[in-house]
């Protein structure tokens, strides 16, 4: 029974510190035809080299990591698109582009 409860215990708090962030991300338009997008993690940690891209109709038009300062700057396509953060299963950040100022 003892070894019983010690195990549901463990699982318990591995499975909490699992999903112990978010990750999370803001997009801002410079005003100059870039957009930056800044992202990290509800805990404080950065979002550096975690995988970033845009996506318009469906299609990736551009996919790279985010820099040593947790940020990317890029192009403003035309049109509508999404700028994603995949800071892997279950931290997922979408920002549409009718969402930033």
């Amino acid at each position: 029974m003892i070894k019983k409860t010690i195990f549901s215990a463990a699982i318990l708090f591995a499975t909490s510190s699992a999903f112990g962030h978010s990750a999370l991300m803001s997009c801002f338009d410079n005003g100059d035809n870039t957009i930056t997008c800044e992202g990290g993690f509800s805990d404080g940690s950065s979002a550096s080299g975690v995988n970033f891209k845009v996506v318009q109709d469906g299609k990736t038009i551009l996919q790279t990591k985010i820099d040593e300062n947790s940020e990317i700057t890029f192009d403003k396509p035309t049109g509508d698109f999404n700028a994603v953060l995949d800071g892997g299963e279950g931290h997922e950040v979408i920002v549409k582009s009718k969402d930033i100022n």
